[in-house]
C-alpha cells in the first residue's frame, strides 16, 4: 500500500467511524467531524505514523468479532461488579497482579492494557518496560488471572497487533 492510498484510506476509516459514532448528519456535524479527522490527520503525519511502522491493520472481520466478544465480556463483569456491590456484606478483595501480555507492537499492547481498563472490576495500572506483562488492580480476587495467558491477550494477539 503506497503511503497516499494508506492516508486515503486511513482518513475514509477515520469519518466513517466518527460517522457511525456521532449519529449526526447536518452540515455543521458533517463539517466538525471533517475538521477533527483532519487534525488526527495532521497529527499521524507529523508522528509519521503509517504502515512503516510494521502495524498491520487488523482483518475488519476479526476487529468486529473481538468488539462483540469484550462488550460480552463487558456486560457478564458488570454482572459481576453489581452483585458484589449490592451483596450487603460487599465482599471487595481488592488485588495487584501481574498479567503476561503476549502482543508484539506497542499498539497491541496498548488495546490489551485499554481492554482491561475497559472490563469492570479490572483497571490496567502500568505496562512494563520490556511490555511482557501488564500490572492490573483487581476489585476482587476472582477477577485476576495471575501469571496464565488470559482469553483477552490470545484474542488480541490473533488480531495480528
Amino acid at each position: 500500500m503506497t503511503g497516499l492510498t494508506y492516508r486515503l484510506a486511513f482518513a475514509v476509516a477515520l469519518y466513517s467511524v466518527w460517522l457511525l459514532l456521532s449519529g449526526h448528519f447536518n452540515g455543521q456535524f458533517l463539517l466538525l467531524g471533517g475538521v477533527s479527522c483532519g487534525i488526527v490527520m495532521w497529527l499521524s503525519a507529523r508522528m509519521r505514523l503509517g504502515p512503516r511502522d510494521g502495524v498491520v491493520a487488523p482483518h475488519l472481520w476479526r476487529s468486529v468479532k473481538y468488539m462483540a466478544w469484550l462488550a460480552r465480556e463487558i456486560i457478564i463483569s458488570n454482572l459481576k461488579v453489581a452483585r458484589i456491590i449490592l451483596d450487603p456484606a460487599l465482599p471487595i478483595r481488592p488485588v495487584l497482579f501481574e498479567a503476561s501480555a503476549g502482543q508484539k507492537t506497542d499498539l497491541g499492547r496498548v488495546m490489551f492494557a485499554n481492554s482491561i481498563t475497559l472490563t469492570p472490576g479490572t483497571i490496567s495500572i502500568e505496562i512494563a518496560g520490556d511490555g511482557s506483562s501488564i500490572i492490573v488492580h483487581a476489585l476482587h480476587e476472582d477477577f485476576s488471572w495471575s501469571s496464565q495467558r488470559c482469553d483477552m491477550d490470545e484474542r488480541i494477539r490473533a488480531l495480528g497487533v
